[in-house]
């Protein structure tokens, strides 16, 4: 899926908002965006997030609560370790 930049834009300023200690699921990013049926994009973008840890894509769920992917090195293996670091 091609995902155009202004809506990565969108996706990346709402995850640089999430507080350290908390998370927020796809579909919450694709509500806050205006775009509520847009939550696979949402995961896609941040699957292209060019700076893992430092825009804290890992802090993105998935609705049912389960930890969904991660494309930094290290996976969701280093999606988990991150989450626990934050107390989650």
């Amino acid at each position: 899926m091609l995902i155009n930049s202004n809506f990565k834009k969108l996706v990346f300023e709402k995850i640089d908002k999430i507080p350290y200690g908390e998370t927020r699921s796809y579909k919450d990013i694709a509500i806050a965006i205006g775009k509520p049926n847009s939550y696979r994009a949402v995961a896609n973008a941040c699957a292209k997030n060019p700076i893992p840890i430092v825009r804290p894509c890992h802090r993105v769920i998935r609705s049912d609560g389960k930890i969904g992917g991660y494309s930094a090195k290290g996976g969701i293996v280093l999606k988990r370790a991150l989450l626990k670091c934050e107390s989650f």
